[in-house]
């Protein structure tokens, strides 16, 4: 390949794997370029009752005009389910968003699901005169739907999360987080200048009195 230049990629659509969704059920697709506020703040926009206008970027200050998105955001009815999905290096940060949702809109149920998508990469030649034509690479990378949904689910499907307390996720007190209880930093070098550490019977220099049998 060292004679060709990758131009570009393009992934096929996929089918979205839970069926019998309402018809106004939205869908974010989180990709990896993008910031992951954008698609968290739709999402709240669309699920939570009393959005915290405060932690979002774009909030009016001091009396302020709220933008038109604002506007047309809080006057959205609010979605019992929605969906967010991602492909390849994405997929980490469309968890990240629907563990950020559950820990806002509380009783959500949780319903994943994990497939492949194909993403097909057109390659061209460096020189356009060398007599070789174009091809086209495809391959599969992994993805993730995740349905979050205020309605009781089926239980008994693969990947289903009931709702539950995620404090401890975020809990910066755990043993992940913090020092240990019983432990205490050493405070200094030990060894360092004027002798500190060193045991009273610590013998460091030469003795100064002289061997026995020499005058």
């Amino acid at each position: 390949m060292e004679n060709y230049q990758r131009t570009r990629t393009v992934e096929r659509p996929s089918v979205c794997p839970f069926p019998a969704l309402p018809p106004d059920t939205p869908e974010v697709r989180v990709r990896d370029g993008s910031k992951i506020r954008h698609p968290l703040r739709f999402a709240l926009s669309r699920m939570e009752d009393k959005p915290r206008a405060a932690e979002e970027e774009g909030r009016p200050e001091d009396g302020g005009v709220a933008s038109e998105g604002q506007q047309e955001a809080a006057g959205r009815p609010l979605c019992r389910q929605i969906v967010l999905t991602a492909s390849g290096k994405g997929v980490s940060k469309a968890i990240t968003c629907a563990e950020m949702v559950k820990r806002r809109v509380k009783g959500l149920h949780q319903l994943t699901r994990l497939q492949f998508n194909t993403v097909d990469e057109v390659w061209d030649p460096l020189e356009t005169d060398a007599g070789l034509d174009s091809l086209t690479v495809s391959r599969n990378v992994p993805a993730i739907w995740i349905l979050l949904s205020r309605d009781t689910l089926d239980r008994s499907q693969p990947g289903y999360q009931e709702p539950g307390r995620h404090d401890a996720l975020w809990d910066n007190r755990e043993d992940g987080g913090g020092q240990r209880p019983g432990l205490k930093r050493k405070k200094g070098g030990g060894g360092g200048a004027g002798g500190r550490g060193r045991g009273p019977g610590r013998q460091t220099g030469r003795s100064r009195e002289p061997a026995k049998g020499q005058s």
